[in-house]
């Protein structure tokens, strides 16, 4: 029985859920998106599995600082990324998405 399905995903940015709530957006042109979907159309690249890199919101990840949120970007899981809130998200994308152009060359 074969358990496991198909995705495009080159590795994955865990959006800490709790500090995204807790900054009530900040992020995007207005100020007024969570970083989480911010993250999602500013990547690109597809949507859902379909994706390059997949955004997906965890619980809380224990770090709890104030005005910003908590990442991890799974390709390198022992650097944590701490956004603080009106960092443009086309930074974030940059630093993010830049290991992707890297790895496909």
């Amino acid at each position: 029985m074969k358990a496991h399905v198909r995705s495009d995903w080159r590795g994955a940015i865990l959006v800490c859920r709790k500090c995204d709530k807790k900054a009530g957006g900040g992020f995007g042109p207005k100020g007024k998106t969570s970083l989480a979907k911010a993250l999602r159309t500013e990547i690109g690249g597809g949507k859902g599995r379909k994706a390059k890199i997949g955004v997906v919101e965890v619980g809380c990840l224990g770090v709890c600082p104030k005005y910003a949120v908590t990442l991890v970007d799974t390709r390198q899981p022992g650097e944590w990324l701490i956004v603080k809130t009106g960092t443009p998200v086309e930074d974030v994308a940059a630093r993010l998405a830049g290991d992707v152009a890297g790895e496909s060359a």
